[in-house]
Parts: C-alpha cells; sequence; structure tokens
C-alpha cells in the first residue's frame, strides 16, 4: 500500500494535534502489528514448550531447512540473555496500538513517530544480524522469524516516510520516497535469492 502523491506534499505540523497520517500508512502499521505479534507469540509459545519438555518438537519444524527448532537453541535465539521473540513482543504489541491509534484518526506528535522510527530502524538491523546467522552460521530457517522479517523492512520505510516528511522538499529525499517500494521489492528479492543459493543443496533435491 502506497500513500497519494497528494499526502506526500502534505506537510505535518508541529501543532498540539500531531501528525495527520495517510490511512494506506496507518493500515499498513496496523497490519505490521497483528502479523508480527501473532509471530512473536507463536515463538513464545514453542520456546516454552521447548523448555518443559526438551524432546518437543516444534510445529514449525518441517524439514532440515525450515526447522524452528534448530535456531530456538542456539545462542542468537537469546542475543541478550532470554529469547529474541519477547523482544518482538513487546516492539509489534506497540505496533498494534500505534496502528489502531493511527487507523483510528489520532493525530501522535512527531517526535513520537520520530522515535518509533529509529526504534524500527534498530529493529531492522537486528533483523539482519539474525538473517546472516540464519542462513551462514545456523544453517536453518524458523518460518515464524521470516513472518517478522517480512513485516520489519516494509515497517521501517513506513514510520520512516511519517517521521522525515518534512524532508520533502529536498530532492533526494523525494527520490528515495518515490522508489520506496521498490527498494522494498529489491529487498525482498534479494533475500529470497539468498536463501534459494544457500539451500540449494537441499532445494535441488525436491526437484
Amino acid at each position: 500500500m502506497t500513500d497519494t502523491a497528494a499526502e506526500l506534499d502534505e506537510l505535518g505540523t508541529e501543532e498540539s494535534r500531531g501528525v495527520a497520517v495517510g490511512r494506506a500508512s496507518a493500515i499498513w502499521v496496523l497490519i505490521a502489528g497483528v502479523l508480527g505479534l501473532a509471530a512473536a507469540l507463536a515463538l513464545t509459545v514453542e520456546k516454552i514448550e521447548l523448555l518443559i519438555d526438551p524432546a518437543y518438537v516444534p510445529t514449525c519444524s518441517i524439514n532440515p531447512v525450515i526447522s524452528c527448532g534448530s535456531v530456538m537453541t542456539t545462542p542468537q535465539a537469546s542475543v541478550f540473555g532470554f529469547p529474541n521473540s519477547l523482544i518482538g513482543v513487546v516492539a509489534f504489541t506497540l505496533t498494534l496500538v500505534t496502528g489502531v491509534l493511527a487507523v483510528a484518526g489520532v493525530r501522535l506528535p512527531r517526535w513520537y513517530w520520530a522515535g518509533f522510527a529509529a526504534g524500527t530502524l534498530l529493529g531492522a538491523v537486528l533483523v539482519h544480524w539474525l538473517i546472516f546467522q540464519s542462513l551462514y552460521r545456523i544453517g536453518a530457517l524458523c518460518p515464524y522469524c521470516m513472518v517478522v522479517w517480512s513485516v520489519t523492512i516494509p515497517l521501517l520505510v513506513v514510520t520512516s516516510s511519517i517521521a522525515l516528511r518534512p524532508l520533502h522538499t529536498n530532492a533526494v529525499a523525494r527520490a528515495v520516497y518515490q522508489w520506496r517500494w521498490s527498494l522494498v521489492a529489491f529487498w525482498f528479492t534479494s533475500l529470497v535469492l539468498l536463501i534459494l543459493v544457500r539451500f540449494w543443496e537441499y532445494w535441488s533435491t525436491l526437484l
């Protein structure tokens, strides 16, 4: 979903009523919150089941490559000493609430959107580190984690577009804005290609 050209030209103000968010952007934030929270909660439940019974096989462990169990038992799955999914539960709960408010037409202050975009950027950095770890260190993919990957990048694009709207008159910023979804498509394509190449030996056995 994209905002219209008219929405791009409307500069958000710092006045007390807050920033007006385009409906398409608001809906996407809400969708990202729902999908991300669902994936994080599912991962948390699977992790608890695994802690209760070490022999438990997670429902998302499908084959040698698509295997949550292989990922959840690694140190990378608990970067800060606790399951990464708990970070997702908190982050996407905030995203969901923000999406609900935005869809309802509540104008949040610009500092909020700036902070939200900054937090999403940190999440994107963590996501890319986890992608690298999954592909080249762990050697397995977690479907629920991949859902988080898939919503984080578009969410970063949307929140950044809202937070950085005052730069809409800058030629470079406008060009990046206009090509933002092409960049997202390029990111998805690159990720799919990386997965295909990394696990091609396994995929080829299925052909």
